[in-house]
């Protein structure tokens, strides 16, 4: 193998050269350090040190004696209980009962004369499930009520009033004087309903071409309803010349 060649060295090579020396930045400690070190070592738990606990020693003479762990019974061996209301005393063995007491009820005649009749019931399913006949609704209960299929009370009271309140409503119609309108107020409200279309036609022309917001949509509408109106309300005092009015 042929030998590698190098580059001819230079002089400025065996100068010795300085290290820059680099400088780390301080290290960041927060300025709370020290009050967290202190609150932890106030709250730091007894048992969670590397010593024994601080705990008193408990003293020779409290040792652990015999069953007394064991429950104790009260003081009082027995219980007393206070009755308010005594109780008759026990009859003697000497005392001789009531004897002969006689009913003057005959139970025959009365079993005779009101005899007790089945209930009539119902069974609705096979396992035997039976209920009373007057509540399985199998039985024309309510309509056989004397005010079945009448008008209720209280509608014919609400009719009452309706009718009377028509009747009252149409005198007043009746008392109130017509009054015509006179020419120059027709002209009046004609020109002022003109006027008024006009100037919704003008906003109406000034809206963009382009719609397609919903708020642009409801102004739209919203003019195009209130010049419909404006021209019913014209072409009314147009047709009509004589036209009468009365004061509610």
């Amino acid at each position: 193998m042929s030998e590698a060649i190098y580059p001819a060295g230079s002089v400025y090579d065996w100068i010795p050269k300085e290290q820059e020396e680099i400088k780390k930045p301080p290290r960041y400690v927060s300025k709370f350090r020290p009050a967290v070190i202190l609150e932890h070592m106030l709250t730091k738990d007894a048992k969670k040190t590397m010593g024994p606990p601080k705990v008193e020693l408990p003293s020779p003479d409290k040792y652990l004696k015999k069953h007394s762990k064991h429950p104790k019974p009260p003081e009082n061996g027995h219980k007393t209980r206070t009755c308010a209301v005594r109780k008759p005393a026990v009859p003697r063995r000497t005392e001789k009962p009531l004897m002969g007491i006689q009913t003057k009820r005959d139970f025959l005649q009365t079993t005779v004369m009101f005899p007790m009749k089945p209930k009539a019931i119902s069974v609705d399913t096979k396992e035997g499930h039976k209920q009373l006949l007057e509540n399985s609704g199998l039985v024309p209960k309510y309509v056989m009520k004397k005010d079945y299929g009448e008008v209720p009370m209280y509608l014919q009271l609400r009719e009452a009033e309706r009718k009377a309140q028509a009747e009252n409503q149409r005198r007043v119609r009746e008392q109130n004087v017509l009054q015509r309108l006179t020419e120059e107020d027709h002209q009046a409200v004609l020109k002022g309903l003109k006027k008024k279309w006009d100037e919704l036609h003008r906003e109406y022309q000034g809206l963009p071409l382009l719609i397609d917001t919903p708020s642009k949509k409801t102004r739209k509408i919203c003019l195009e309803e209130k010049m419909s109106q404006l021209e019913k309300d014209i072409s009314f005092f147009e047709r009509f010349k004589t036209i009468f009015i009365y004061d509610d």
